[in-house]
């Protein structure tokens, strides 16, 4: 393959990859949806004017194909539903946006449809024109427009614009995870704010609550249940990491990993605690306690 090819197509990765995780949720599935996107690229590439919109509008179509062939499984998903966990090291400075990766952002992507997904996406986080967006989905730029509006009723109140300093959140995520080991429940609840949310995923694969925990006195009640029947998995490491841009930390447990994120509230107090412990969702966690791609 001609070196100016793979040079042109290694340029356009890194933004390929953050939009079919964006439109998938998952790393592992972006990685797949963008090296499809490299197969067609090294059969195609040589002719093509735009490099850059031509691996956008392939990899999006893609995600979009995967999205619906995946339907069917997400419906009949055991418990709570969380995105892949996207790792950072809390020692660099965020690649990602926070409010571009939150759980809660993802999450509202979720009731989207796919043609919707994309649409938001190309438009209103990766800065496409309408007539850009109308071409790569093959659709007119009314039909897109009108795709966009629906996208954004639902999305609009899940980008959250972080409150406090990234100092403030981590002190947030310490605590709790000293008041949890310590089993100091009077110090969970503290933290927590009254309207607080906790959601679990396991997939059916590893212990987990198969509801959204909601309010503080009900994620309190499951910690409490789950320290007085020793039914914690024992952790034998672990190490603070950026989580889908909030603070959080990635557990070396006795039956494999897990990750946990905690998303700081208005009032100072944390608004959601997000923990992944599905192992096919943490294959990316490497020894180090950071993604391993």
């Amino acid at each position: 393959m001609d070196a100016s090819l793979t040079e042109a197509f290694e340029a356009q990765r890194p933004r390929l990859i953050r939009l079919a995780y964006r439109m998938l949720g998952s790393v592992a599935e972006a990685e797949d949806a963008v090296q499809d996107a490299w197969i067609r690229w090294s059969r195609a590439g040589e002719g093509v004017e735009d490099p850059a919109a031509w691996l956008v509008r392939t990899t999006t179509r893609l995600a979009i194909d995967r999205l619906r062939a995946a339907k069917a499984q997400r419906e009949a998903y055991r418990g709570p539903w969380l995105p892949e966990p996207l790792i950072e090291p809390l020692t660099e400075d965020p690649v990602e946006r926070a409010e571009d990766v939150s759980v809660a952002f993802l999450l509202a992507l979720e009731r989207l449809s796919p043609l919707e997904r994309a649409v938001f996406l190309l438009h209103d986080v990766f800065d496409e024109d309408y007539g850009t967006v109308a071409e790569t989905l093959g659709r007119t730029e009314p039909a897109v427009r009108q795709l966009a509006s629906r996208a954004r009723e639902h999305v609009r109140e899940a980008r959250p614009r972080f409150s406090v300093s990234q100092e403030e959140a981590l002190r947030l995520a310490n605590a709790f995870m000293a008041a949890s080991t310590q089993g100091d429940m009077a110090g969970l609840s503290a933290l927590l704010a009254e309207d607080a949310i906790m959601v679990t995923d396991g997939g059916g694969k590893r212990a987990a609550a198969l509801r959204v925990l909601v309010g503080r006195e009900d994620i309190v009640d499951l910690l409490q249940r789950i320290a007085w029947r020793q039914h914690a998995p024992e952790m034998l490491q672990v190490g603070g990491a950026r989580i889908n841009g909030y603070p959080g930390f990635v557990l070396t447990l006795a039956d494999g990993p897990a990750t946990v994120a905690f998303q700081p509230g208005q009032d100072g107090l944390i608004a959601a605690v997000y923990m992944v412990r599905n192992p096919e969702k943490l294959a990316h966690v490497g020894a180090t306690g950071v993604g391993s791609r």
